[in-house]
């Protein structure tokens, strides 16, 4: 029978992806000063990958005398939902941005974003030493010491998950459960059919997973601000044909416009669900999508095209338009515009639109 190890590292094989675990580790096993981080606003994927991976090195390295330093950090605002909840019940102790300097570090550890997308939190000039990533990139494959870049893997905690496997280490109870949290939500919604190695990583998790842990983590209390939130995207939400979109007019947390437009999606005569949110400095765009046809990445490229930047995969993407300063901006004629770039991208004759809610 095939061992997990050996079921993680053939579905590496076939997804043109060698192994890449010993050279992670070869890469920093001369390094001391080792930041590990991830992209602006943080989910939980991008969470429990960072968390998995400080885990990870500590223990792999930390077996030397020379025990190197791992600081685990992010930037942008994490509190005032799921992500918090999901980071205390996980232990992770991140430090804020403001607390560190990056170009101290003699390594930097990327995972769940890359050095060129506008969601990296280093400052123009830096690289990192090693990027761990399941987003769909543009242009040539960047001449790090590691990239590990697989967009057909629905999570980068499933990649991570695969280190574990193939350097035969163990995951502890509290850590499975992390882990496995932060790969269902992201393959939840509108993440489509998992790969390979997401099924292998969903099927050991599980079972070494603690369950108290999990369930603290799936059914965590809510603040009353997301409650107005399902409110606000249930009653601002309009669709025509296949196409349907929200808006949040204010969001005490970032992850909360993904979050509605996964619950939109679910409406049966939606195969496009796209939810604006203001922010202090911008709005804030996420898409999600059931079509076979389009990807929500392109999709999303077109909606935002000249506005703001934004990418995503083939179901589900991601966007963010910066005000900017002391210029007047008018929110509803903006929401309208975007709305016809949706309609134009998917395929759909702009006409009026019908209210989810009456």
């Amino acid at each position: 029978m095939q061992t997990l190890a050996g079921s993680a590292s053939a579905a590496e094989r076939r997804s043109r992806a060698r192994p890449r675990a010993g050279k992670f580790l070869r890469v920093l096993a001369t390094r001391r000063n080792i930041l590990v981080t991830t992209h602006i606003h943080p989910d939980p994927d991008a969470l429990g990958s960072a968390v998995a991976l400080a885990y990870l090195l500590s223990k792999c390295l930390g077996m030397t005398q020379d025990r190197p330093s791992i600081t685990l950090a992010a930037k942008g605002r994490i509190g005032g939902g799921i992500n918090d909840a999901f980071l205390r019940v996980a232990n992770g102790k991140l430090k804020n941005w403001e607390e560190i300097d990056p170009a101290s570090f003699d390594a930097i550890v990327m995972v769940d974003t890359q050095p060129q997308f506008s969601s990296s939190p280093l400052p123009p000039g830096l690289l990192p030493t090693v990027v761990i990533d399941h987003h769909r990139g543009r242009g040539r494959k960047s001449k790090l010491p590691l990239w590990d870049v697989r967009p057909e893997v629905g999570a980068t905690c499933s990649i991570i998950f695969s280190y574990f496997m193939d350097l035969e280490q163990s995951i502890p109870a509290d850590l499975a459960a992390a882990m496995l949290y932060a790969i269902e939500t992201d393959l939840a919604g509108a993440a489509g059919t998992p790969g390979d190695l997401d099924n292998i990583a969903l099927s050991s998790l599980t079972l070494s997973a603690d369950p108290r842990k999990l369930y603290q983590m799936r059914f965590t209390p809510l603040p009353q601000a997301y409650f107005r939130a399902y409110a606000q995207a249930l009653g601002n939400a309009e669709f025509q044909g296949n196409a349907l979109m929200s808006h949040l007019d204010n969001i005490e947390s970032m992850e909360q416009p993904a979050i509605m437009a996964d619950m939109l999606l679910r409406f049966d005569q939606a195969e496009w669900a796209l939810v604006t949110a203001e922010t202090d400095n911008g709005v804030v765009l996420s898409l999600r999508t059931r079509a076979k046809e389009r990807s929500a990445a392109d999709v999303m490229h077109k909606i935002i095209a000249r506005l703001g930047e934004g990418g995503g995969h083939r179901t589900k993407a991601g966007g963010f338009i910066r005000f900017a300063p002391e210029v007047p901006h008018n929110p509803k004629k903006l929401r309208a515009k975007l709305w016809r770039r949706l309609l134009s991208a998917v395929g759909v004759r702009s006409g009026k639109p019908i209210r989810l809610v009456a």
